[in-house]
C-alpha cells in the first residue's frame, strides 16, 4: 500500500510538472523544443491521411446503405461483435411486391405477365446490389476501418507519449536554468554584507547547495533527453509506414473500382435482357406499333373509306414474305413511309442482313423505322438514307 501510495504521489507530481511546462509554453512564458521539419511534415501527413480515410469511410457508406437507421443498427451490431442480420434491397423489395401484384391481378393477363418479367429483373438487379455491397464491404471499407482503428490508434498513442516526453525535457531544461542562475548568484553575491567567519561558510554552504541542484539537474535533463530521442525515433517509424498505408488502400480502390464496374455491368445486362424481352412482348400486344405508341396500325374500319381502304389493299403486300400466297410482293423501295407514324431509333450493336429485304445496322447509328399493316410485330421498316430494309425490333432503341 506504501508502494502504490509513493507510486501516486510521483505521478501525480510528473502531471502536475507537465501541466505547468504546457501551460507557460501557452503563454510565452516557456521555451518549447521544435521537432524538425521533416517530422512536422510526417505529422501533417498523417493527420491529412487520417481526416480523409475518415470522410472517405462515411460517404462510402452511405453509398452502399442510403438509410441512416440501417447503417446505426449495423453499427452496433459490429460494436457488439454479433452477426449483421440479412437485409433485403431494395430492389428485391420491388421485385417481391410486383410479383405478388402480379399474382393478384392475374399473371396470364399481358400487365400480368410484364409484371413478371420486370419483377424477375429487379429481383436479378437486388442479388447484383448485395454481392456488391458485400465485395465493396469486405474490400474497402474493411482495410479503411481497420487502419483507423488500429494503425491509427497506435500512431495516436505514441505521439501522445512523445508529447508528454518532450514536456518533461522542456521542464528540465527550465529547470536547470534556473538551478545555474541560483547557482551564479550564491558565487558572486555573498548572502551577507559582514566578514565575519560564520557568514563565508554560509555562503559556501549556499554555492555548494545550489551546485548540487545543477548536477542533478543536468543528469536528469541527460535521462529525460535520451528518452525524448527514443521516443521520437519510434514514433518518426510509425509517421513513415503512413507510405505504405498509402499504398494498401490504392489496391483496395483498385478492389473497389472493380467491383462497382462489375455491378453496373451486370445491371446493364439485365436491364438490356429486360428490354429485348418487353419489345417482343410489346408488339404481341399490340401489333402493327411499336413502343410508346398508342395509335392504331390502321383506322377503324367504320371510318375507313374507298381511297383508304384501296390504299390499304395495295401497301399490306408490300413486305417481302408477307404477301399472301400466289400475290406478288413489290420492292420495298416502291413503297413510301406513311404520312405519319415514323420514329427515330438508335441501333443498340451491330445487325448483319440475312438477305437483300433486311436492312444491315452499325451500332450507335440513328435510323427512321415505321411499321407497316400485316408486318410481323417483332420487325420494323429501317431507313437510312436511299437504303430500306426490314430491322428486328430487339436491335434497336426507339426515341421520341
Amino acid at each position: 500500500m506504501d508502494f502504490n501510495m509513493k507510486k501516486l504521489a510521483s505521478d501525480a507530481g510528473i502531471f502536475f510538472t507537465r501541466a505547468v511546462q504546457f501551460t507557460e509554453e501557452k503563454f510565452g512564458q516557456a521555451e518549447k523544443t521544435e521537432l524538425d521539419a521533416h517530422f512536422e511534415n510526417l505529422l501533417a501527413r498523417a493527420d491529412s491521411t487520417k481526416n480523409w480515410t475518415e470522410r472517405i469511410l462515411r460517404q462510402t457508406e452511405v453509398l452502399l446503405q442510403p438509410n441512416p437507421s440501417a447503417r446505426v443498427e449495423e453499427f452496433l451490431y459490429e460494436k457488439l461483435d454479433r452477426k449483421v442480420p440479412s437485409r433485403v434491397t431494395n430492389g428485391e423489395l420491388l421485385a417481391q411486391y410486383m410479383a405478388e401484384a402480379a399474382s393478384e391481378l392475374g399473371p396470364t393477363t399481358p400487365y400480368g405477365k410484364t409484371l413478371i418479367k420486370v419483377s424477375e429483373a429487379e429481383k436479378r438487379l437486388g442479388a447484383a446490389e448485395r454481392d456488391f455491397i458485400h465485395t465493396a464491404s469486405l474490400s474497402f471499407l474493411t482495410p479503411l476501418r481497420n487502419f483507423l482503428e488500429g494503425d491509427w490508434k497506435t500512431i495516436s498513442k505514441e505521439r501522445r507519449l512523445l508529447q508528454n516526453r518532450r514536456l518533461d525535457l522542456d521542464a528540465c531544461k527550465a529547470r536547470l536554468k534556473k538551478a545555474k542562475a541560483a547557482e551564479a548568484k550564491a558565487t558572486t553575491v555573498p548572502d551577507f554584507q559582514e566578514t565575519r567567519p560564520r557568514n563565508y561558510i554560509l555562503s559556501a554552504s549556499a554555492s555548494a547547495l545550489w551546485n548540487d541542484e545543477v548536477d542533478k539537474a543536468e543528469q536528469e535533463l541527460r535521462v529525460a533527453q535520451t528518452e525524448f530521442d527514443r521516443q521520437a525515433e519510434v514514433t518518426r517509424l510509425l509517421l513513415e509506414g503512413i507510405s505504405s498505408t498509402h499504398v494498401n488502400h490504392l489496391r483496395c480502390l483498385h478492389e473497389f473500382v472493380k467491383s462497382q464496374t462489375t455491378y453496373y455491368a451486370q445491371c446493364y445486362r439485365h436491364m438490356l435482357d429486360l428490354q429485348k424481352q418487353l419489345g417482343s412482348s410489346q408488339g404481341a400486344i399490340f401489333p402493327g406499333t411499336f413502343v410508346g405508341t398508342s395509335e392504331p396500325a390502321s383506322p377503324p374500319l367504320s371510318s375507313t373509306s374507298p381511297t383508304t381502304t384501296a390504299a390499304t389493299m395495295s401497301v399490306a403486300p408490300t413486305v417481302p414474305g408477307l404477301a399472301p400466297p400466289g400475290e406478288a410482293a413489290l420492292c420495298l423501295e416502291e413503297v413510301p413511309p406513311p404520312a405519319s407514324g415514323t420514329r427515330k431509333a438508335r441501333v443498340l450493336y451491330d445487325y448483319e442482313a440475312a438477305d437483300s429485304s433486311e436492312l444491315a445496322l452499325l451500332a450507335d447509328e440513328l435510323i427512321t423505322v415505321y411499321s407497316l399493316p400485316g408486318m410481323d410485330p417483332d420487325w420494323l421498316i429501317g431507313e437510312r438514307g436511299n437504303k430500306k430494309g426490314k430491322v428486328p425490333v430487339t436491335y434497336l432503341e426507339l426515341l421520341s
